[in-house]
């Protein structure tokens, strides 16, 4: 009997890994591909949606351009795991059973217990969500004056909360649309954790582009008005965008796999097996084994990375084969603010950039390019040229 080897999400490690399995099992054994969204979204580029919304046709690939014919696509939301059947239970009470299965559903919004946060807060974690906040912020600048602007808080000064702010900030200069921006950030500075060097060139790009930079406290609570920062300052708000972290989905948190008690993030080999032999697991839902003491970053290179050796994986656990284990190349970081970017520390196509931190055109372009080369990678040469000019 023919195994049916089941991956779960569209994400960056969902669509890489069935495109590698695929190439890799080549019809040895049957595939479903399941989520809850019959496309993949470009999410690390998601945020150009906010200040144009057609961005949605050059960030969204249909699955059906991502599979192959032979692969079965399931669209529906996983309600549970049944690890001893072997079941994957669907949010319209039906089921999937699986012999080996990939979980790859992503992660969602963290709100650390922060009261009114979750009930006040726009989130970037979907499309929906990117057109959401587009939409609010229009609405915002429609009832205010340039005397009297409105103002956006965005929660959070990571990748996603710069990118937020910067493209807010290019929405209110390419309309002259009354808006103030505070990005407010709990740690001492922006990107945080980051070299000091990429720090202050994001910094210097923000504060060209008009963006109050609040760092150093953290936001401890949210009413319907106000952001209240650290023990003093209250920011009145008429739109606030929370991104500052992620947690596990709910989908895996009573599922019977060896999780963080915090984050019901899934503990992951460097082969991506689980607790359970049957069953593997990548991208931000995982907590992947890494050389020293922390797991592999929640980032979206890393589950590219992962999503290549993964499929390879589930094939030779099909064939009873020796697994592969990963270790996580850390080839830089690129961050948008606005039209302009930041790179750091950037390998490109195997070739090391001699300077540490650069920006202008070549970082613009650059950026541009790891956008272009993911949709190659899922679509084809063509999505990927009209992508271009707007990523």
């Amino acid at each position: 009997m023919t195994d049916n080897v089941v991956v779960l999400g569209a994400g960056y490690a969902g669509a890489g890994a069935i495109k590698s399995l695929e190439d890799e099992l080549n019809g040895e054994a049957d595939i479903t591909w399941i989520s809850d969204t019959d496309y993949h979204l470009v999410l690390h580029e998601s945020h150009r949606c906010i200040r144009d919304p057609t961005v949605q046709e050059k960030v969204t690939i249909p699955v059906g351009d991502i599979k192959s014919r032979q692969t079965d696509f399931v669209q529906a939301s996983v309600a549970d795991i049944d690890t001893e059947e072997r079941v994957v239970e669907l949010d319209d009470d039906s089921t999937v059973e699986y012999d080996y299965l990939l979980v790859a559903i992503g992660s969602q919004t963290a709100f650390f217990g922060i009261e009114g946060l979750a009930e006040y807060a726009h989130t970037l974690k979907s499309l929906d969500d990117a057109l959401n906040i587009h939409d609010a912020i229009a609405s915002a600048a429609r009832d205010a004056t340039q005397n009297d602007p409105a103002q956006i808080v965005v929660g959070g000064a990571g990748l996603s909360g710069i990118q937020t702010a910067g493209e807010i900030a290019e929405y209110r200069d390419e309309r002259r649309a009354p808006l103030e921006i505070h990005l407010v950030e709990g740690l001492d500075e922006v990107m945080p954790n980051g070299d000091p060097e990429l720090q202050g060139a994001i910094r210097k790009r923000l504060e060209a582009a008009d963006i109050n930079i609040m760092c150093g406290e953290f936001i401890g609570e949210v009413d319907e008005d106000t952001v209240y920062v650290g023990e003093e300052t209250e920011l009145d708000y008429d739109e606030l965008i929370w991104t500052g972290g992620i947690t596990g989905r709910d989908a895996v948190r009573d599922v019977e796999l060896d999780k963080d008690e915090r984050s019901h993030r899934i503990d992951s080999e460097r082969d991506f097996q689980t607790s359970d032999d049957r069953v593997f697991a990548i991208g931000d839902c995982a907590l992947i084994d890494q050389p020293g003491d922390d797991p592999a970053p929640p980032t979206a290179q890393a589950a590219w990375q992962a999503a290549e050796v993964a499929g390879r994986n589930l094939a030779r656990a099909v064939r009873g084969q020796p697994l592969d284990t990963w270790t996580y190349d850390d080839m830089g970081t690129v961050v948008s603010v606005g039209d302009k970017a930041v790179a750091h520390d950037v390998e490109y196509m195997g070739i090391s950039v001699p300077v540490d931190t650069f920006g202008g055109f070549l970082a613009e372009n650059l950026k541009k390019a790891i956008a272009a080369k993911w949709i190659r990678r899922v679509s084809t040469t063509g999505r990927a040229a009209k992508a271009w000019p707007d990523m």
